[in-house]
């Protein structure tokens, strides 16, 4: 039984013939495509369960084909991205694309991305999320650690609310920014900084070593919750 169709869209050869067996092997249908135009032409007839984006692409830029996708398709796309390309991630991110993995990467980190996506995809916002000692519901819009209730403020918890409602996902400064603080705030990234540690030396066991948000550096932040 087939854990998914996965398109990979790369026009390098290397990247194709690395990834089509390890994702096949793992259970996953894979399809591939090399150019933009090919990717949307089998994103519309072979429906894919998630694609796997790369940025470079011979005839059109990966961010338009991003745009073009989200046109008709709401499945889940994880970039692939340069570690130079910091502008272009944030750009993908914030147009709709679901997570990105950095270039050079190792099969397990894109697996575990794969797998949120897909869950992301197929299961709707969860009640209740876990993050290790922590859980956040949200029917009751409290947050506890070791059974302990923790005291938010609204903020903090909008804070928390959103990166638990992506849990396992990057979700950007700007994006946290406009839900949290409104369209005027985009820019705050300071201020943002200063309510994530306020957040963390209440949820973390060691907010100077951060287990549960974990930064990315640039971009934005990621909740890691339990499987």
């Amino acid at each position: 039984m087939s854990n998914g169709r996965v398109l990979i869209v790369d026009d390098e050869p290397q990247i194709r013939r690395f990834l089509k067996p390890a994702l096949a092997a793992a259970g996953y249908e894979v399809l591939t495509a090399e150019t933009g135009q090919e990717a949307l032409r089998m994103l519309a007839s072979a429906a894919p369960d998630v694609v796997v984006l790369d940025l470079g692409l011979p005839d059109m830029d990966g961010k338009d084909v991003l745009r073009e996708a989200r046109a008709f398709s709401r499945a889940p796309i994880i970039i692939l991205s340069a570690r130079d390309r910091e502008a272009e991630k944030i750009m993908a991110l914030d147009a709709g694309a679901n997570d990105y993995v950095e270039k050079p990467f190792g099969i397990g980190e894109l697996m575990a991305r794969l797998r949120v996506a897909m869950r992301h995809a197929v299961g709707g916002d969860a009640a209740i999320v876990r993050c290790g000692p922590v859980i956040i519901d949200f029917d009751k819009r409290l947050v506890t650690r070791n059974g302990e209730p923790v005291r938010l403020t609204p903020k903090e918890y909008d804070l928390l609310a959103i990166l638990a409602r992506q849990a396992g996902r990057v979700v950007t400064h700007r994006q946290i920014l406009r839900t949290v603080w409104g369209p005027a705030h985009q820019q705050d990234t300071q201020y943002l900084r200063v309510f994530v540690a306020q957040l963390r030396g209440k949820i973390e066991e060691d907010s100077s070593a951060p287990k549960l948000i974990q930064t990315e550096p640039g971009i934005g932040y990621r909740l890691i919750a339990d499987e």
